[in-house]
């Protein structure tokens, strides 16, 4: 078959709904159209670009890839002939979007440009989320994706919103040589000697949560080393065996280095899009939402060790 952008819309609708049903309903056709549908474009790329389960769908890795090229060209085609009326300053708009260290941020954007092509986005690194709450409060920028922790939920004035955008386990990266790393998963305790590297506080809790996950599991870490820098720099740290890092679900290990469940879950992080009531809409909230959803779960798509996880933790396929 020929493929059309009608085609590329099924497959990007398909991905962020993570259900061929709750795509059907959100394009308006039956869910037998979308099905053939999905199996003729997967025919026309020669493999299957999602991986089926009881829950839905998830995109393989080669789906993540055609997803995003899919993403690219709706948001060409959207923006051909786009052009001010004369007289008319240009319709397009600017969106001031901070984010701490969230693998998401680049999908978000990707699927943003396809949701919203007259917004583009300004986008300002930013570590620690307190700190994204004061540049929200103060009106520095507009929009932001911030992190949280169960029982330590963002604080901010009336004049913010957030909602949730995922909440995940936090993983243990160890070297492959480690003793622990042929284990499914590995019990906080049992690194009680480790040395630690942590990321520095981020006003939201951090660290302050993972010192009283090990206080519960009876141990007070031997040695901490606060790192904040580059994730392939950390693994090639923790591949030379000098310490072992709480890291995010969603991390893609190095060769030398694996990722690992911790039992019991003792230490989960949520990430929320936080947004100033008098500058963005619900529905620019909803795209952003929508979209940074989007690429958390072409992240879970990426990740065995997470998918293999939730499989064993709540017999399901994916996050």
């Amino acid at each position: 078959m020929e493929l059309e952008l009608r085609h590329l819309r099924v497959l990007c609708a398909v991905a962020d709904a993570g259900s061929v049903g709750r795509a059907a309903a959100d394009l308006g056709y039956s869910q037998p159209a979308v099905s053939t549908q999905l199996r003729r474009i997967e025919g026309h790329f020669g493999q299957p670009l999602f991986e089926r389960g009881p829950t839905g769908v998830r995109p393989t890795s080669y789906g993540v890839e055609v997803v995003a090229q899919a993403r690219d060209v709706l948001a060409r085609a959207a923006a051909i002939g786009r052009r001010p009326a004369p007289g008319a300053t240009s319709e397009r708009r600017t969106l001031r979007v901070a984010a701490t260290n969230s693998p998401m941020l680049v999908g978000m954007m990707t699927g943003l440009r396809a949701r919203l092509p007259d917004v583009s986005l300004a986008v300002s690194s930013v570590y620690a989320s307190s700190r994204i709450v004061e540049l929200l409060e103060e009106g520095s920028v507009d929009a932001a994706i911030a992190a949280d922790y169960p029982g330590r939920e963002l604080e901010h004035s009336d004049a913010v919103a957030h909602r949730g955008i995922v909440t995940e386990p936090n993983f243990v990266a160890l070297p492959s040589r480690h003793p622990l790393a042929h284990r499914a998963q590995i019990g906080l305790a049992e690194l009680a000697e480790e040395a630690w590297f942590l990321t520095p506080d981020d006003g939201a809790g951090w660290p302050g949560v993972f010192h009283t996950a090990c206080a519960a599991a009876g141990f007070t870490p031997s040695a901490v080393h606060e790192f904040l820098g580059d994730r392939q720099e950390l693994q090639g740290m923790i591949a030379d065996g000098l310490g072992v890092a709480v890291v995010q679900a969603t991390t893609r290990p190095i060769p030398q280095v694996v990722v690992k469940p911790l039992i019991g879950t003792p230490l989960w992080c949520r990430y929320v899009l936080a947004w100033r009531r008098d500058v963005v809409t619900e529905a620019t909230a909803d795209a952003l939402v929508q979209s940074a959803t989007a690429a958390y779960r072409e992240l879970v798509a990426q990740s065995p060790h997470l998918r293999t996880w939730a499989a064993r933790t709540w017999n399901v396929s994916g996050a």
